[in-house]
């Protein structure tokens, strides 16, 4: 769908509906991990083509068990793989909704954002005439002054 202008609003109750969802979710996954930037560096990356190797992988383990050590545990390696399907599967989704909201958070932040420097330009034009609008107007501009205070680049030339 084309993106147009947001209208809407979630009421508390859709609100604590979409939060208990959410703790639904972390209940049903109570084996989610959470790894460090070392860790994630050193473990093995498991894309689409990986979970095919991975897949065929698990079908000669488990048509040669023979060749493989008896500390080999097959049937971990199957629930490895199982539950790693399910979660990629599970991913997409989840990252479809949060590409979602992410994209409307965006849009409609926009749309707020645009709608308070109408407000901010009228009330700074207003404050040079209306009484006690002065404080607002300078409230107002408090957001914009350490851009004014940030040095500006100029690109060098080569």
């Amino acid at each position: 769908m084309p993106y147009q202008n947001i209208t809407a609003s979630l009421t508390p109750e859709d609100i604590q509906e979409i939060k208990a969802a959410l703790q639904t979710i972390q209940k049903k996954l109570p084996f989610l991990v959470t790894l460090s930037v070392e860790e994630r560096r050193k473990l093995f990356k498991m894309g689409d083509k990986s979970l095919a190797f991975v897949n065929n992988s698990l079908t000669a383990a488990q048509s040669n068990r023979d060749i493989l050590p008896a500390s080999f545990d097959v049937e971990e390696f199957m629930r490895d793989y199982q539950l790693a399907a399910t979660l990629t599967e599970l991913l997409t989704g989840l990252r479809q909704v949060t590409e979602q909201v992410d994209d409307t958070l965006l849009a409609v932040g926009s749309e707020a954002m645009s709608s308070s420097l109408t407000v901010y330009d009228y009330v700074k034009t207003a404050a040079k005439k209306t009484p006690g609008l002065k404080t607002i107007a300078e409230q107002l501009g408090e957001r914009f002054k350490a851009m004014k205070n940030k040095p500006v680049k100029v690109a060098s030339g080569s």
